[in-house]
């Protein structure tokens, strides 16, 4: 992904700036699909270690509702240590986004 890629997603998520972490987390566990749509014990185990894979992330969150909030709320508490498949993203894709994300809202990427 480009730079470029990065900053109109963090521009997406200004949005959810002001929703409290405890109402994003509701949200996404009332609402998105991983969380009861889907046989967790099907989903691949990640480490972070693997090659980028957008293709599993595309398909796990395929018609998910709540992709944006689940990626504000991974970037807000996983921030640059996140892994697995959270947003739509692989965790390659959310840790290039993470320092874009911070600097929009008025912070340093930890």
């Amino acid at each position: 992904m480009t730079e470029h890629r990065y900053t109109e997603m963090a521009a997406r998520l200004d949005r959810y700036a002001s929703a409290s972490t405890g109402v994003l987390t509701d949200v996404v566990i009332r609402d998105g699909l991983c969380f009861w749509a889907f046989d967790r014990t099907d989903i691949p185990e990640l480490t972070g270690d693997d090659q980028p894979d957008r293709e599993l992330a595309s398909r796990l969150c395929s018609g998910c509702p709540v992709i944006d909030e689940c990626l504000e709320l991974e970037l807000r508490t996983a921030g640059p240590d996140t892994l697995g498949v959270w947003g739509a993203l692989p965790d390659t894709d959310r840790r290039a986004l993470h320092p874009v994300w911070a600097r929009r809202r008025g912070g340093e990427a930890r």
